[in-house]
């Protein structure tokens, strides 16, 4: 097929073609099952140089005008129609298109839910800041919490991003330091 997509910033092996896109973008709104913003579609898609910006935009658009996908307050939609498109069509899509898409996808429904479940909260002081780490017990109680000092905003910037790559396993780290289980701390590296 003939590319007729702008392929600026796109990897070889990346999505040429404005069908492909339309049908990458229906896929991953069937596969999540849950709203997805337009920025996160585009975070998704050239975070991993699948397709273009202005491409994966004008496909949203398109995707929309057809009444295949729908925006809400929070975010895109499947509609049924682009929930057929997903189904019949993703298989023409490269199997490492679609890997690397639902993989980001996950990632990033998972990191949304990592923030809303648990936060992280930065105090400056007169010699560097205080990082607040809280993880959530669900029930609006609090699980955990851990204050770190640290020597400025940058080196907090950090702790909150890998925070909230992975709050579980910082909970069960720090539990398992404090209860001796040198073991998981090991088995949680390797």
């Amino acid at each position: 097929m003939d590319k007729d997509a702008f392929t600026g910033g796109v990897d070889p092996g990346g999505l040429w073609t404005k069908n492909d896109i339309r049908i990458l973008i229906c896929y991953i709104l069937a596969s999540v099952n849950a709203p997805l913003t337009g920025e996160d579609i585009s975070g998704i898609m050239q975070g991993k140089a699948l397709a273009n910006y202005f491409e994966t935009g004008d496909a949203l658009a398109g995707l929309e005008g057809l009444g295949h996908i729908s925006s809400t307050p929070e975010g895109y939609v499947i509609e049924p129609t682009g929930r057929e498109i997903a189904l019949s069509l993703d298989t023409g899509l490269p199997l490492a298109v679609r890997d690397k898409a639902l993989a980001a996808a996950v990632s990033l429904l998972a990191r949304a839910r990592a923030k809303r479940e648990n936060r992280v909260e930065t105090e400056d002081l007169e010699n560097g800041c205080r990082v607040r780490c809280v993880i959530s017990g669900g029930d609006g109680g609090d699980l955990m919490e851990l204050g770190l000092y640290v020597a400025d905003r940058a080196q907090a910037r950090v702790i909150e991003e890998n925070f909230y790559k992975d709050p579980e396993g910082v909970y069960q780290l720090l539990l398992a330091a404090l209860t001796g289980d040198r073991e998981f701390a090991r088995e949680y590296f390797s």
